[in-house]
């Protein structure tokens, strides 16, 4: 049974952690020991990047001990977990963040982020400062670093010499498969697209017969569920910059020592570093692999369709929560 904690639940959880004992130190080897849970698989690039480049630079005062496919906790209940005292590290989503704080889903919106670069950017500035330290208090969680997941494309059914995305406009009448709840419905709408709803394994043959007309997803998903073999072109929209955090246990961290967090933080931003320019390279290589399919990939005009998808969501529900102005701030660091 999955428990779904308030924010006073939270509070109250994390308040009592900070009594318990720190159970995160091997009394025998007087090391830190650092258990990671996350759904990702061990092939995964966040993976790789953990165990090649974070768990060797923390061995000399920690042990990096990291469970994938949602093998310790629960996918959505690390954050529980960590508030609780019984786990220390773990990769979490801006998605899972807004449920307790809703600010927090302005890092999981259309267009907010533009880039893997802009991400940095963004996690670094000053402007992040109030989320992280909301965080640390309410939920007792450090955000380490930004980890890169990828870009959400258009894959289209028709040809470009038939359907040509330069722009919004262009996608009227478009069905779109985009997943079934609300934001992602909204941001389907916000693209100019008239989206439905279908489940992922009914994505290839609802392109295959002209139920759908596109699907939106990162290119390794188009190419690992073989949707090339029944499009014709992929929009290079980039709609979506999607991400994860790096996440820690404060109280693990605050119990090393200076130089030890310096180099514990210095080791999650390498990571986080060696995982985004893997993934871009990745990328990098679809498209060409995509192209030489026969696909027309192409990018269409970003600011256009930034400017229609922020303009759609600033006007709605969505960004009651979000501090007025930051949409701006962000923009301007990505200028």
């Amino acid at each position: 049974m999955t428990t779904h904690l308030t924010r006073r639940t939270m509070l109250s959880l994390t308040a009592a952690a900070a009594t318990l004992p720190f159970a995160g130190r091997s009394q025998a080897a007087d090391k830190v020991t650092l258990r990671l849970s996350t759904p990702a698989s061990d092939t995964d690039q966040r993976a790789v990047a953990l165990v090649q480049k974070f768990g060797p630079a923390v061995s000399s005062f920690a042990t990096f001990e990291p469970h994938w496919n949602a093998t310790l906790f629960k996918q959505g209940s690390e954050l529980e977990a960590i508030a609780r005292g019984n786990l220390e590290m773990a990769i979490t989503s801006a998605q899972e963040l807004a449920v307790f704080m809703p600010e927090f889903s302005i890092f999981a919106a259309g267009y907010v982020h533009q880039s893997a670069a802009h991400q940095v950017k963004v996690f670094q500035d000053p402007l992040m400062d109030p989320f992280k330290k909301k965080v640390e208090d309410e939920l007792g969680v450090k955000l380490l670093s930004v980890m890169y997941l990828g870009r959400r494309q258009l894959n289209l059914r028709k040809p470009k010499s038939e359907l040509t995305v330069m722009k919004p406009e262009d996608l009227k009448g478009v069905t779109l498969r985009m997943p079934g709840t609300d934001a992602w419905q909204f941001l389907g709408r916000a693209l100019g697209a008239n989206p439905v709803p279908m489940a992922f394994t009914e994505i290839y043959t609802g392109l295959q017969t002209g139920a759908i007309d596109a699907q939106d997803n990162p290119l390794p998903t188009v190419v690992d569920a073989k949707f090339y073999e029944v499009t014709k072109q992929v929009c290079m929209t980039s709609h979506l910059v999607d991400l994860n955090y790096l996440a820690m246990s404060k109280k693990v961290f605050d119990k090393l020592g200076a130089e030890q967090q310096a180099a514990l933080q210095k080791a999650a931003d390498d990571t986080a570093d060696f995982g985004r320019q893997n993934q871009l390279k990745k990328e990098d290589e679809l498209v060409a692999f995509l192209k030489g399919k026969g696909l027309d990939v192409y990018e269409p005009d970003l600011a256009a369709f930034r400017s229609h998808v922020q303009k759609a969501f600033l006007s709605s529900d969505l960004a009651a929560a979000w501090p007025k102005g930051l949409v701006d701030k962000i923009n301007a660091l990505g200028a």
